[in-house]
């Protein structure tokens, strides 16, 4: 019976861990997101803006990208949440952006892309 206890204990564990935050994962995911998006010293905005600094960031405030007057007067300031809702499904929680993504549902993935996306101050060094 111990066993069995002990065994559905460790299960537990390792279902919180999962839901742990991995940047290195996150670096996986975002292989998706370079199509239009850099991170680091020496990011450029593309397709897409640059990703630098990119939770706490007033939506729309990149110098240099011309933004759609969606994402611009969205009055988003980036969160976890609110980057959540967003890369869920760009259309649906700004209405009018050009960003061109149906989005990331998995929770996991999320998680991980945030954590990587974190690593980066607003000047592209990694924290």
């Amino acid at each position: 019976m111990r066993g069995v206890v002990f065994v559905a204990l460790l299960a537990i564990a390792g279902a919180g861990e999962a839901s742990a935050q991995d940047a290195a994962a996150g670096e996986k995911v975002f292989v998706v997101c370079k199509a239009c998006h850099q991170v680091g010293e020496t990011a450029k905005n593309v397709v897409g803006p640059v990703l630098n600094g990119i939770i706490g960031r007033k939506a729309g405030s990149v110098a240099g990208y011309s933004y759609s007057a969606a994402n611009k007067d969205s009055g988003i300031t980036w969160d976890e949440a609110t980057f959540r809702e967003y890369i869920k499904d760009p259309k649906a929680k700004v209405p009018g952006t050009k960003m061109v993504y149906a989005g990331l549902k998995d929770e996991q993935k999320t998680s991980d892309l945030i954590a990587f996306l974190k690593q980066f101050d607003a000047d592209g060094k990694k924290k």
